[in-house]
């Protein structure tokens, strides 16, 4: 990417103004998109699927706490693999503290496929504490799309599900996959703002933090 045009802070600011009239239209469509999405309809969640975490086995109503709201992260790491996707791996490097997603009433976990005893390593080099779950042995990936069928195979792909309780029953009310997640983490949100963007070095792709070299 070629470095951009250099003018006067006057031309600066119209020119940022220009941009900003478009932003505001765009912040606007994205609030009523949102206002859309909370009045999509629910589906209730009827199989318990029995996962596995840090504290033995867990169903999907455990994974709320005592929480109203729950988001699941479909973190892609395959049975056979020893270390996760670099992509869900930085989306977990920018989560931070639950802290504020519980304060909303909101519990948050990430499920894989991989047997937990995969995920409790990868986990520890990663330095996360974020509650991890494996669903390999449920239908879990399965039923909410995380795993789908491509060229005649089984493909995993990253995701975030959302769900709701009322009582002890589970309801399902929104996913999203694949590249509808930019923009939902903190880091390409941030380089969005920036001149150079989301490959400020030529297309470096997304690494384990751990993997780059200072």
């Amino acid at each position: 990417m070629s470095f951009p045009e250099i003018v006067s802070r006057e031309q600066w600011r119209a020119a940022r103004e220009e941009l900003r009239r478009k932003e505001r239209a765009v912040e606007r469509a994205r609030a009523a998109l949102g206002e859309e999405r909370r009045r999509l309809p629910v589906v209730e969640v009827r199989d318990e699927y029995v996962l596995e975490g840090g504290d033995g086995k867990a169903t999907l109503l455990d994974l709320f706490g005592d929480r109203a709201q729950l988001v699941v992260h479909h973190f892609m790491f395959a049975p056979e693999q020893e270390t996760g996707c670099p992509c869900c791996a930085a989306f977990l490097d920018q989560l931070g503290p639950l802290a504020h997603l519980r304060a909303r009433d909101t519990a948050f976990a990430a499920v894989s496929l991989a047997p937990f005893t995969r995920l409790l390593p990868f986990k520890a080099r990663m330095g996360w504490t974020v509650p991890w779950y494996s669903s390999c042995h449920s239908d879990f990936n399965r039923d909410f799309e995380a795993t789908v069928h491509r060229d005649g195979g089984p493909v995993e792909r990253p995701g975030l599900s959302c769900f709701l309780r009322d009582g002890d029953r589970v309801f399902h009310t929104y996913s999203v996959y694949d590249d509808a997640l930019d923009g939902i983490g903190a880091l390409s949100g941030l380089l969005d703002l920036t001149a150079l963007g989301r490959a400020p070095h030529g297309g470096d792709r997304l690494r384990l933090h751990d993997s780059y070299e200072h």
